[in-house]
C-alpha cells in the first residue's frame, strides 16, 4: 500500500484518536469518520481511516448525489461509516451509504423537530406507496400522501428533487414516513389566503365551472373555488343547476359573501340581473286577471310563473269552488297554462297569492242568476244522509232537500226511504246562500195541492198559506232539535216550519231548544212565512197574545185583583 505524503498515517491516526476522544480502535466501530482515498481498484475505492488496515468501499455507494463513480480520485477526503475495525481478511469494514444515512438522520431529526420541510427524490415503488431518498436516508411515501387528489401516474414525479413533510420518524427502527400532500395543502392554503385578500364582497369576477352538485356549482376563480348556490343562479325557479350551466363554462359571478374564518366564498349570478320583483305591486294589482304557467305542484297548492323570476302560489283552497279536499295535481298539471286572479302581493317577502277559482267565476252566483227562488230544477241524487238528499245541479254544484221537504203526509225517515242514489228527481229552489255555498231545495212543493212558491201578496199580507194563517195558534210536532231552534210540523201531515230559539218562550230559561224532544207537541202561533213560504212559529208570541187577552177579559172588573190573579184565572179557564 502506498504511503501518503501529506498527511502521514500516524498524523491521521492521531487526529482520529483525538476526534474519538482516545477511545482506541474499538471506538471507531459504529462511528462516521473521515478517510482518504489511497487507491481506486476496479469498482472499489481503497480508503484509509487511520486503522491498522484500509477498507474497501464499492464505487456505486458514491454515485447517488455525488456524480458518477469516475468522479473520485486518489487523495479525496470522504466520510465513511466504520462497521467493523477488522474482518476475517484483516481489512476494515467501511460503508459510504451508511455514513450518508447517519448524517442524513442527524439532519432530518433536527428538521423534524423544527417542523421544516425536507428535500427528497422519489426513486422506487413498494407495496402501498413509494420510496424517497432524503439525501441518504430512505423514507416511505404512502400512496394517499402523494397528492391532494388521487394520482394515476406517478412517473412524472419520480427522480426529481421536491419538498416533503416528515410525518413520523423512528431512528431505532430506521422508519421515516413523509408526505408530499401536506406540502401541497399548506402551499395551497397560503395561495388561497393571498387570493382571498385580493377579493372583496360585491366584486364581479369571471370563473370556470369545475363541478356541479344538486345544490349548486363550484366555480374556479383562479386558484380558489367559490360556491354558486342553485338559489342564486337565477330569479326564476331552477330545479337543477345543470339547467343553467355546464362543467367547463366560463361564467360571470358576483362575490356575495367571504367568510374569512372558513375561507369560503359564496357567489351569485342573478345579482347581476335586474330584480323582477321591483314594482311588483304596480305590475300585479290585487284583482288583476293574469295568465301563467304551472311550474310546480305540492300538497298545499301549485306555483304559477307569471314572468321569469316571479311565481305566485295558488293555495289548494283557492283552486276550485266545488272540488274540496282534492290533491292539486288532480286539478292542474305541470307546464299547463292557467288563468289566475291576484289575491295578495307582498314585495318584501317576495310572495304573491293567486286564485284559480276566482278566474272562472263563482258557480253559486251563476246558479242564483239562472235559477231564482221558486224555479224548478232537475238533478241526480248524489248522496242520501240521515237528514236529507244531496242533488247534483248545473254548474257542478249540489243542492240539499231536507228530509222534511221531501214529501207531505209522511215522516222524514219514510220520505228518505222513497229515494235512492243515482235517481233523477225534480225540485223547487227554496233558497240560495252564495256566501255559505248552500242551495236549499224542496220536492214536496211540487206535489198537487202544495202551497205555491211565491204565493204573492196574500201570504205577505196575512193570508193563508197551506191552510195556515198569520196569527193563528195551532198544535205543532217537534221534528228536529237544533241549536238555533226547532223544526216543527203543523198537524199530522201539515206544512213544516221553524221556531227560532228566541221564540221558544218569554224567559231566557224557556229559550233552550234542548228542553224539547222530537215528537213532543206544543201550541205555537204562526207569525209569518219565509221566501219559500214555509211558516214561522212562535211560542213566545202565543204567550204574549194570551196574556193580552187575559188582561182585556178580566182587567175591567172592579174586584181589585192583581195581574197575577188575573193571569191565574185565565190559565184556569184554558185548562
Amino acid at each position: 500500500m502506498a504511503t501518503m505524503a501529506n498527511p502521514t498515517r500516524d498524523d491521521f491516526a492521531k487526529m482520529l484518536d483525538e476526534q474519538l476522544g482516545g477511545a482506541g480502535e474499538e471506538g471507531f466501530e459504529g462511528r462516521v469518520v473521515k478517510g482518504t482515498i489511497t487507491a481506486i481498484e476496479n469498482d472499489k475505492a481503497v480508503i484509509d481511516v487511520g486503522l491498522k488496515s484500509e477498507g474497501r468501499v464499492p464505487l456505486r455507494e458514491f454515485a447517488r448525489g455525488e456524480g458518477s463513480e469516475h468522479g473520485l480520485k486518489v487523495g479525496d477526503e470522504v466520510e465513511v461509516y466504520v462497521d467493523r475495525v477488522e474482518n476475517a481478511d484483516g481489512e476494515a469494514m467501511l460503508s459510504r451509504d451508511r455514513a450518508r444515512r447517519e448524517a442524513a438522520w442527524d439532519k432530518l431529526e433536527s428538521e423534524f423537530g423544527e417542523g421544516k420541510r425536507v428535500d427528497g427524490v422519489i426513486f422506487g415503488r413498494v407495496k402501498g406507496g413509494f420510496t424517497v431518498d432524503l439525501d441518504g436516508a430512505v423514507a416511505f411515501l404512502p400512496g394517499s400522501q402523494v397528492d391532494i387528489r388521487p394520482v394515476r401516474d406517478v412517473g412524472p414525479l419520480m427522480d426529481i428533487p421536491q419538498p416533503f413533510q416528515i410525518l413520523k420518524m423512528d431512528r431505532r427502527r430506521g422508519n421515516i414516513v413523509v408526505s408530499r400532500r401536506a406540502v401541497l395543502e399548506e402551499t395551497r392554503a397560503e395561495q388561497r389566503s393571498e387570493l382571498i385578500d385580493k377579493l372583496t364582497e360585491g366584486q364581479v369576477i369571471e370563473g370556470v365551472v369545475k363541478n356541479i352538485t344538486d345544490y349548486g356549482a363550484f366555480v374556479d376563480l383562479g386558484g380558489i373555488d367559490g360556491l354558486l348556490h342553485v338559489t342564486d343562479m337565477s330569479y326564476k325557479r331552477v330545479n337543477h343547476p345543470s339547467e343553467v350551466i355546464n362543467i367547463g363554462d366560463t361564467v360571470k359571478v358576483q362575490i356575495i359573501r367571504i367568510n374569512s374564518e372558513t375561507q369560503r366564498i359564496s357567489l351569485g349570478m342573478k345579482q347581476l340581473e335586474s330584480d323582477p320583483w321591483e314594482g311588483a305591486t304596480v305590475k300585479y294589482p290585487v284583482g288583476a286577471k293574469l295568465r301563467g304557467v304551472v311550474t310546480n305542484i305540492t300538497e298545499y297548492g301549485a306555483f304559477v310563473e307569471l314572468e321569469a323570476g316571479i311565481e305566485g302560489l295558488v293555495h289548494v283552497s283557492e283552486m276550485s269552488w266545488t272540488k274540496k279536499n282534492v290533491h292539486p295535481g288532480k286539478i292542474v298539471s305541470t307546464s299547463q297554462e292557467v288563468d289566475v286572479v291576484v289575491l295578495e302581493v307582498d314585495s318584501e317577502k317576495r310572495r304573491i297569492s293567486l286564485g284559480l277559482k276566482q278566474a272562472i267565476g263563482n258557480p253559486w252566483e251563476d246558479f242564483a242568476a239562472n235559477h231564482p227562488v221558486g224555479s224548478t230544477v232537475e238533478g241526480e241524487v248524489k248522496n242520501a244522509t240521515e237528514f236529507g238528499l244531496f242533488i247534483g245541479l248545473d254548474g257542478d254544484v249540489d243542492g240539499m232537500v231536507h228530509m222534511s221537504d221531501i214529501a207531505w203526509g209522511i215522516s222524514g225517515e219514510d220520505a228518505l226511504a222513497l229515494h235512492r242514489k243515482g235517481e233523477q228527481v225534480s225540485a223547487v229552489v227554496l233558497d240560495v246562500d252564495i256566501e255559505k255555498e248552500r242551495i236549499s231545495l224542496g220536492m214536496k212543493q211540487l206535489e198537487r195541492g202544495a202551497p205555491a212558491a211565491g204565493g204573492g201578496a196574500a201570504a205577505a199580507g196575512g193570508g193563508a198559506v197551506g191552510g195556515l194563517r198569520r196569527g193563528e195558534v195551532t198544535t205543532v210536532t217537534v221534528l228536529e232539535v237544533r241549536d238555533g231552534g226547532l223544526e216543527v210540523q203543523a198537524g199530522e201531515d201539515g206544512a213544516t216550519g221553524f221556531i227560532k230559539r228566541s221564540d221558544l218562550g218569554r224567559d231566557r230559561d224557556e229559550q233552550r231548544p234542548d228542553r224539547f224532544q222530537v215528537g213532543q207537541k206544543l201550541d205555537a202561533m204562526v207569525i209569518g212565512f219565509d221566501r219559500s213560504k214555509k211558516p214561522n212559529f212562535s211560542v213566545k208570541a202565543r204567550q204574549l197574545a194570551e196574556e193580552k187577552e187575559a188582561v182585556e177579559q178580566y182587567g175591567s172588573s172592579d174586584s181589585g185583583a192583581s195581574l197575577g190573579d188575573i193571569l191565574g184565572e185565565a190559565l184556569k179557564g184554558r185548562s
